[in-house]
């Protein structure tokens, strides 16, 4: 996981109240009551959510069902409506709002008025994005949305080795809305977003790790952070992505080709704390179900309460406590081994 920053840890811990508090000390108590009893127990609310804000982007990265078109479920934007409804049910249990599942937030018109609308609530909130539509007007309305964290892709550091993973992308661009956020936050004297440069480590990019952190430090960003890469048919690793250096890949190659490093066991934190609500209100068990394929739930028929401690959010926690190995989206989870490192 990221370390912790002062400033940011401070930000997050200035959003906690006792009702945010008792919340938390509920849901985790009953994640360990439910590892030592064998059985699902929740007690609590989310303590995090991930919400989607589209499924659009303007990319076609090679391990990313967004970027290569190839949902089954539909392409849309998340409703400003549809969002606030969700979130005024759950905002006084509510610590932390991702505004990322798959796709690009900027795309959505509606953004960073959502983002603006859990900054009232007094919610910290992240996002993650490829920085195309960091405009100086975008840049200026980020900072007074309140956003907390901003998590920029930069997986190169010249166009050529950029292109290559972020297929259709431009540095220029990229660099440009940095340097756009940057100068925003200065003129507005703030301390937030939190800026973070996530470098994703693929095999034609690991020779620019330190050309990365270098550029991090130019444009000044508050962090840069080095990222293993989900590679979906690692065995063979058809786009030639795992990375040759061993810390930076989820994978280690042998006679029969590559093995996830990670050891699935029989839990997972995620589905006690942290469900995924995709643009059209499927309520997912986590981000690694890309497609949300694994269905706990409907906003559109039911409130998110209602399905959270419903059959089917139940017995997906009690399938995680019998057997990890046996779910499909459980194969390359991060749970397992190291995700972000810094040098």
């Amino acid at each position: 996981m990221a370390r912790l920053h002062r400033h940011d840890t401070i930000n997050l811990l200035s959003k906690l109240t006792f009702r945010r508090a008792w919340n938390g000390m509920k849901v985790l108590s009953s994640y360990y009551i439910s590892k030592w009893m064998r059985r699902p127990v929740q007690w609590g609310y989310p303590i995090s959510i991930s919400f989607e804000p589209t499924t659009s982007c303007n990319l076609r990265c090679p391990e990313c069902p967004s970027g290569l078109r190839a949902f089954t479920r539909p392409t849309g934007m998340l409703q400003k409506d549809f969002f606030t409804e969700t979130i005024d049910q759950l905002s006084k249990e509510l610590l932390y709002l991702v505004f990322y599942f798959q796709g690009e937030p900027y795309l959505n018109p509606s953004f960073l008025d959502m983002v603006a609308y859990a900054s009232k609530k007094k919610i910290y909130s992240a996002t993650s994005t490829n920085a195309h539509y960091l405009t100086d007007e975008n840049a200026k309305k980020t900072i007074e949305s309140g956003l907390d964290r901003l998590i920029i892709s930069i997986d190169g550091t010249t166009q050529e080795v950029y292109q290559q993973y972020r297929v259709g992308g431009h540095l220029d661009k990229v660099l440009a809305g940095a340097r756009n956020i940057v100068k925003w936050k200065k003129k507005l004297k703030s301390k937030k977003p939190f800026v973070v440069f996530q470098f994703l480590v693929v095999k034609p990019n690991e020779h620019q790790i330190d050309d990365a952190k270098k550029l991090a430090k130019e444009i000044g960003v508050d962090d840069i952070w080095y990222k293993t890469a989900q590679v979906y048919d690692f065995k063979n690793d058809p786009n030639d992505l795992i990375p040759t250096i061993g810390k930076y890949s989820r994978y280690k190659k042998t006679k029969e080709g590559y093995t996830f490093k990670g050891k699935l066991k029989n839990h997972c934190w995620r589905l006690w704390h942290d469900p995924v609500i995709t643009w059209d209100g499927l309520v997912a068990p986590c981000c690694f179900d890309k497609d949300a394929q694994h269905r706990l739930g409907d906003l559109k028929e039911k409130s998110f309460k209602e399905i959270w401690n419903n059959g089917a959010y139940s017995s997906f926690r009690k399938k995680i406590i019998k057997g990890r190995k046996n779910i499909d989206i459980c194969a390359n989870c991060s749970e397992g081994t190291k995700v972000w490192t810094h040098e």
